[in-house]
């Protein structure tokens, strides 16, 4: 099933089916069901065309999702950059941006580098 340009899990419940809408977390999915007055329990495959369009209506509504809100996330992105922020230079040298520590376990946003000796994965020569 598709919904706002995504494709929606038909085998779960609707409040967890929401919250593969990038923008869309469990609250928001919950608040949007009780607007709507569908029951939260209920399988996603079990709404009726009509309940999809009120969620429909109330997503491009009330909610920035998907391309609209990676669009804003970015330009805020790129502002920090612009103006040459704590923020935007981090994000500029792609380190850390909140404050975690980088002398160990920054390397999530530095890729997976070892630079020591017998830290790292053995390369093996295969003959």
């Amino acid at each position: 099933m598709r919904l706002v340009g995504v494709n929606i899990p038909d085998n779960k419940k609707v409040k967890i089916s929401l919250t593969y809408i990038y923008g869309i977390g469990y609250t928001s999915a919950g608040n949007i069901l009780r607007s709507v007055k569908i029951d939260e329990n209920k399988l996603a495959k079990d709404l009726t065309p009509e309940e999809l369009n009120k969620i429909k209506e109330i997503l491009e509504k009330n909610h920035k999702i998907e391309g609209e809100l990676r669009q804003i996330v970015r330009q805020n992105i790129e502002r920090l950059k612009d103006i040459k922020s704590y923020r935007g230079v981090r994000h500029m040298r792609r380190l850390p941006v909140r404050g975690q520590r980088t002398k160990t376990n920054s390397r999530t946003i530095r890729g997976n580098i070892r630079k020591t000796a017998g830290s790292g994965k053995r390369k093996v020569d295969l003959k």
